[in-house]
């Protein structure tokens, strides 16, 4: 029997669903949530059902927006010749917090993986290919995360790509400002002599 009134248990248990949120945190949440003014959590709770009800995928990139196409899309002053594929829209924010990069994106919402059962089919990779095969692009930058998984994807995908008569590259991987090389795994440290270049 919990200890809770029916309503504070039903939603610390929500807040527990969240990833990363175990049952104190998840505690202290529905806590804040019940100490706040009664038109902040409603405010907070509009915010929930307005985001879910307006957000959906772009059916180009496949990002999260409220437009479709997407703004990135969108957007004349993009380079419509480079696409940056990547795993999950909190990589296209990732990204676009560097400033540097102006092409576009697209996202695949996962990462090949036969140990979980997961193939080619089962993530956002026909549209890729159906983009790149429209003669747009010129380069797609393969920005899948540095692990077996990443790795498999954009070997994979490079392995499309380039019949089709597009450059495929590959972020580069190696040590993170201000790393040192003691504490650096051996994969990290051949990656780094991999992606050197001339100064």
């Amino acid at each position: 029997m919990s200890m809770y009134a029916m309503p504070v248990a039903k939603l610390i248990d929500e807040f527990e669903k969240l990833p990363g949120i175990g049952h104190k945190t998840a505690q202290r949440l529905a806590f804040h949530i019940l100490g706040l003014p009664a038109e902040k959590a409603m405010a907070f709770a509009k915010a929930i059902v307005e985001a879910k009800r307006t957000i959906h995928y772009c059916s180009v990139c496949g990002d999260l927006t409220d437009t479709d196409p997407c703004r990135v899309c969108n957007s004349e002053k993009r380079d419509h010749s480079v696409i940056c594929v990547v795993e999950s829209p909190r990589d296209v924010v990732a990204m676009e917090r560097v400033r540097e990069y102006r092409g576009l994106y697209h996202v695949l919402h996962g990462v090949i993986s036969p140990m979980e059962g997961i193939g080619p089919d089962d993530i956002n990779m026909k549209t890729l290919i159906q983009r790149v095969g429209s003669g747009e692009a010129r380069e797609v930058i393969l920005a899948t995360n540095p692990d077996v998984e990443g790795e498999a994807t954009a070997m994979y995908l490079a392995k499309l790509i380039k019949p089709l008569g597009v450059k495929a590259t590959r972020i580069a991987h190696g040590l993170p400002v201000g790393g040192d090389l003691e504490y650096a795994d051996e994969v990290t440290l051949a990656k780094s002599l991999e992606g050197r270049r001339e100064l």
